[in-house]
């Protein structure tokens, strides 16, 4: 049930920043886009209080579960990012606004962006982590709570790997190719 529940909630994640983004650039109604933008994060509300209810209720803590916890924390993290993207998007594509600005491809500001992109990651480990250590605590029930253990330890291990990359930029920076002229 968790993991359809997950499918959902990022389903409706898409349909209320697309349904936002519509309302604000094609209806030209921004209070009503924004009603919508805010619904957005609500669904984590949805996906948290029904893996709580699912653990509490004597269910045995499993796979979907510690994906549900990893799935909030990197919706929390990288949600504000992703919204910000994809307005950007809609509004160059159908509101005639700005072309959008792409990422640094090169040097010091590549290196300043996988940080900044290492640092949302490292929220999304405490967020998620944080969330499996209180179901952990709440179960109270080893027996139980072993696959979300599990699931620390490789939330932990992506987030040392995120961090190597981040590093392979600052210490060897990716340069532009330069091509012969003439």
């Amino acid at each position: 049930m968790i993991i359809h529940l997950i499918v959902a909630c990022e389903i409706m994640f898409w349909v209320f920043i697309a349904a936002g983004l519509a309302a604000r650039y094609l209806l030209r109604k921004p209070t009503l886009g924004a009603a919508l933008l805010i619904c957005a994060p609500l669904v984590d509300v949805v996906l948290l209080v029904a893996t709580a209810l699912d653990l509490r209720g004597g269910g045995q803590a499993n796979f979907s579960h510690g994906l549900a916890a990893a799935y909030i924390g990197v919706s929390v993290a990288f949600g504000h990012s992703l919204v910000s993207w994809a307005d950007a998007q809609f509004s160059y594509r159908f509101a005639g606004g700005p072309p959008p600005v792409s990422p640094p491809k090169y040097g010091t500001p590549r290196a300043v962006r996988e940080w900044r992109e290492f640092g949302k990651a490292a929220l999304a480990w405490a967020i998620s982590c944080g969330l499996l250590a209180v179901a952990i605590f709440l179960v109270d029930d080893a027996g139980r709570t072993e696959a979300l253990e599990g699931w620390i330890s490789n939330l932990t291990l992506v987030l040392g790997i995120w961090g190597v990359v981040a590093l392979s930029y600052t210490l060897f920076p990716k340069r532009e190719k330069l091509t012969a002229r003439g």
